[in-house]
């Protein structure tokens, strides 16, 4: 039966109510001004009774503890740091269910795959393709066919004649 609104709105109810009561007001009463139960308006009494105003203030969400400790989370850049193949895998790329696979070997701390994105996007770390080249690509050949070869194909046929013609 609330009205809902922002927590300053909610504060601000909860304090016309104790405000309203202490004036003389029956418990009914005041909870259909304020636009709640008379539950609620009992509950606030009792909050201002025992811790005053204090009872009555918005309170923050309290929400979940972390798995991995902040402190132990700062670490794990530098384990990440060394790479993928100095913690045992085949190829030097990190996916998720690997940094996973890490932060329970070194921390003893399980996460879901998919739940260490949050980790690691909240460490600044963001997700990358590795380049997909030959590892017996030559640079130096590359750059002379890019000189030579490249601008000659580049031309096309009518132009290569008249350049071979000349």
């Amino acid at each position: 039966m609330e009205k809902r609104g922002t927590k300053r709105e909610r504060e601000a109810r909860r304090f016309r109510a104790i405000a309203l009561l202490t004036e003389g007001r029956a418990a009914c009463d005041v909870a259909r001004v304020v636009g709640v139960t008379e539950g609620a308006v009992s509950q606030w009494k009792t909050a201002f009774d025992e811790q005053g105003e204090e009872g009555l203030r918005s309170k923050p969400h309290p929400g979940g503890q972390y798995k991995l400790a902040p402190e132990r989370r700062a670490k794990l850049p530098k384990i990440l740091a060394a790479g993928p193949e100095a913690h045992g895998f085949s190829t030097n790329l990190w996916t998720l269910d690997r940094v996973a696979q890490v932060i329970e070997r070194e921390f003893g701390v399980q996460y879901h795959p998919a739940h260490v994105w949050r980790i690691l996007d909240g460490l600044g770390w963001s997700c990358q393709k590795p380049e997909r080249r030959a590892r017996e690509r030559d640079e130096e050949v590359i750059q002379q066919w890019r000189d030579q070869e490249w601008p000659r194909i580049k031309r096309g046929p009518a132009e290569q004649a008249a350049a071979s013609s000349s």
